[in-house]
C-alpha cells in the first residue's frame, strides 16, 4: 500500500468521537468511589508537591466513564486490559439504533438488532438504546412523573436502562462477536447485577413489568446459576468483550456501518479500563468495502507502554496504587464484577501532557478538540545521533525525516530500549540521562506548526533544564561537560534559565503546541517515515494531563 495514500485516506474519513465526557460530575458505578482530582503540585509550589509543575493526583474507579470491561472482570484468570491485542478492540462493525423500541426494564432481543442493521460473523456491535440522553453530560430529560419533573440522570442511567434477553448473550457468541458496546451504564441489564439488591425498590418496578409482559417472574426469565455459568465463565473463556458509557456522536451513526476502534488504557492489573471510542467512516466517493478492506490491510505499530504499579513515576510524583474493593466470587451468586480502586500522579506510563499543566489560562485535556489528537506525522529516528544527556537538534530530525508544516512529529531517541519493562532496562538513565533538545528547538516547532510531539523517554524537556539539575549535581556536571566538548559552551550559556528553563513546556503550550511522553513498544520497529498518527486519550474534563492509547498507521 502507498503509504501517503493511507495517511491520505485517513485524514479525509470522517471520525465520530463515542466517549462520554469524564468529570469529578460523572457518576461511578453505584456503590463505586466516584472520580477525585487534585493538585499536589503547583509551578510556584504547593503541599506536599513542591514547584515546577502543575500536578495532579486521581483517584478513580475503573467502571466510571466511557470504559472497556475484559473477561478478568468476571473471571479472574482470564485476560488483564495489557493482554488484548489492538487486532480484538479494532474492526468491522455496526451501531444499530433501537432507541424508539425500548424503555425502563425492557430487554433488546437479537431479532431487535437483525431487523434494522445487518451483523456480520466477527463484527463490534454498538448498541444505541438512547439511554445516553441520561448521561451526566447531557441536557435533562423531562418527566412528568418524576420528582421536580425531570428525569433522574443516575437513576435513568445506571437503574432503570434497559438490557439484555436471555438469549441475547448466547447469540453474540454464536455470532462470534468482538466486542459489545452500549451506551448506558451496563451492558448487562441492571437487575442482572448489585444494583438489583442495593435498589430494591426498582427491582420490584422491574419484576412487576416483566410479570406484565412476559407473565414469569425475574428468576424464571434469568435462572441465577445459568446466568452465572453464561456471563461469569463461557463469555470470559470466549473472549468476549464489552465497553459501557458510550456516548458522544453516537447518535450521528444510526444503522450504519463503521471501522470501530475501542482504545483503552494498556492496564496490566485489572480488568477494565478507561477507553476512547471511536468510529471511522470513509472519505466521500470511496466505498464501504473498500474502506474496510484497507483498515483490515494498514499496519499498526502500537507506542503505548503497559500501565502498571510497576511503572516508575517522574520524580516526586507519586506512582500507581491498585486495590481490589469488589470480587466476582463475594457476591450473590458471584454476580458481581473484579474491580479496584486507583491512584496515581499522571506522570509515568504513557502520557499526554495537557496545555494545563504548565499554563493556568490553558485548557484542559477534555476540552481539546477531538481532532487535535490525530493526524499526519513523522517518525524521526535519531537514536544513533544522541548518547547520555546530548542534545539534539532539528537538524537531526530533518535528515531522517520530511517534516511537514502542521505535523505530528513523535522522536525516536532509543532511549524506549531503558524503560521499565525492556530486558535492558536502566531506570536512571531512562529518567536521568535521556537525552534533549537544543535551545532552537521549540522555535523550530513553532516554526514548523507543529500540531503536538512525542518521546520515547521521560520527558520531552532536557533533565538538565527540569529540576532534576538540582537533585543530581553529578549527572549535571557530566552534561556540562558534554555540552562544552561539543558545542564550546556551558550550559547555562547556551541554556539561560529564565529563558529555557522548561522550554518545551513553558514555551509551547501558551501556543497549543503540547507533547506525549513515555513512548514506547512498537516505536522499537518504526522506522523514520510518514505515518498518520493517532492519541486516544480518555476525555478528561478537569485534568491537565491524561494517559492514552498511541498509535501510528502505516
Amino acid at each position: 500500500m502507498n503509504h501517503e495514500r493511507l495517511i491520505h485516506i485517513l485524514s479525509d474519513s470522517r471520525w465520530y468521537d463515542l466517549t462520554q465526557a469524564l468529570s469529578i460530575f460523572t457518576p461511578p458505578w453505584p456503590g463505586e468511589m466516584p472520580l477525585q482530582v487534585y493538585f499536589f503540585k503547583r509551578l510556584t509550589g504547593s503541599w506536599g508537591g513542591g514547584q515546577g509543575a502543575n500536578g495532579q493526583i486521581i483517584e478513580w474507579s475503573n467502571n466510571t466513564g466511557t470504559h472497556l470491561v475484559g473477561p478478568r472482570a468476571f473471571h479472574s484468570g482470564a485476560r488483564a486490559m495489557a493482554d488484548i491485542p489492538l487486532s480484538d478492540l479494532c474492526g468491522e462493525g455496526v451501531v444499530v439504533d433501537i432507541s424508539d423500541a425500548v424503555s425502563d426494564y425492557s430487554f433488546y432481543t437479537p431479532e431487535m438488532i437483525t431487523g434494522r442493521v445487518r451483523v456480520k460473523e466477527g463484527d463490534i456491535l454498538l448498541i444505541n438504546t438512547g439511554y445516553h440522553k441520561h448521561g451526566w453530560d447531557q441536557p435533562d430529560t423531562p418527566n412528568p412523573a418524576a420528582q421536580g419533573g425531570i428525569e433522574n440522570k443516575e437513576f435513568g442511567y445506571y437503574v432503570r436502562h434497559p438490557g439484555p434477553s436471555p438469549e441475547f448473550f448466547r447469540w453474540a457468541l454464536d455470532m462470534k462477536l468482538k466486542l459489545i458496546g452500549v451506551d448506558c451504564g451496563s451492558a448487562e441489564h441492571p437487575m442482572n447485577t448489585s444494583i438489583r439488591t442495593m435498589h430494591g425498590r426498582e427491582f420490584e418496578k422491574a419484576e412487576a413489568k416483566l410479570k406484565e409482559t412476559h407473565g414469569r417472574s425475574w428468576d424464571e426469565m434469568f435462572p441465577p446459576e445459568a446466568y452465572h455459568e453464561l456471563t461469569r465463565v463461557v463469555m470470559p473463556k470466549a473472549g468476549l468483550l464489552l465497553a459501557e458509557s458510550l456516548g458522544g456522536e453516537i447518535g450521528q451513526l444510526s444503522n450504519q456501518r463503521a471501522w470501530m476502534m475501542m482504545m483503552p488504557i494498556p492496564f496490566m492489573e485489572v480488568e477494565s479500563a478507561w477507553c476512547r471510542a471511536v468510529a471511522l467512516q470513509g472519505p466521500a466517493g470511496m466505498s464501504e468495502d473498500e474502506f474496510f478492506g484497507l483498515m483490515r490491510s494498514a499496519g499498526v505499530l502500537d507506542m503505548t507502554l503497559p500501565f502498571s504499579v510497576q511503572t516508575p513515576q517522574w520524580a516526586n510524583y507519586e506512582p500507581l496504587s491498585v486495590k481490589y474493593t469488589k470480587r466476582v466470587g463475594g457476591q450473590y451468586f458471584g454476580l458481581g464484577r473484579n474491580n479496584a480502586h486507583c491512584r496515581a500522579s499522571f506522570h509515568l506510563a504513557t502520557h499526554m501532557d495537557g496545555e494545563k499543566h504548565f499554563w493556568a489560562a490553558g485548557r484542559t485535556i477534555g476540552q481539546m478538540p477531538f481532532d487535535y489528537w490525530f493526524g499526519p506525522g513523522v517518525i524521526a529516528d535519531i537514536s544513533n545521533m544522541v548518547s547520555n544527556s546530548s542534545v539534539y537538534t532539528p537538524a537531526m530530525v530533518e535528515s531522517v525525516a520530511e517534516v511537514r508544516e502542521g505535523d505530528i512529529l513523535i522522536i525516536k531517541t532509543g532511549w524506549h530500549k531503558y524503560g521499565w519493562n525492556s530486558p535492558d532496562s536502566d531506570e536512571f538513565r531512562y529518567m536521568i540521562k535521556h537525552p534533549g533538545p537544543s535551545p532552537d528547538f521549540a522555535d523550530w516547532c513553532l516554526e514548523k506548526k507543529i500540531k503536538w510531539l512525542g518521546v520515547d523517554c521521560v520527558a520531552m524537556e532536557h533533565p538538565m533544564n527540569t529540576i532534576q539539575r538540582l537533585w543530581h549535581p553529578k549527572t549535571f556536571e557530566e552534561a556540562d561537560r558534554k555540552l562544552m566538548e561539543q558545542y564550546g559552551k556551558n550550559w547555562d550559556e547556551m541554556y539561560p534559565l529564565d529563558k529555557y528553563y522548561q522550554d518545551m513546556h513553558l514555551n509551547l503550550f501558551p501556543k497549543g503546541i503540547v507533547h506525549a511522553e513515555n513512548l514506547g513498544m512498537d516505536i522499537a520497529l518504526a522506522e523514520s517515515g510518514r505515518y498518520f498518527i493517532a492519541g486516544f486519550l480518555q476525555k478528561a474534563m478537569e485534568t491537565t494531563s491524561m494517559w492514552g492509547r498511541f498509535v501510528a498507521f502505516k
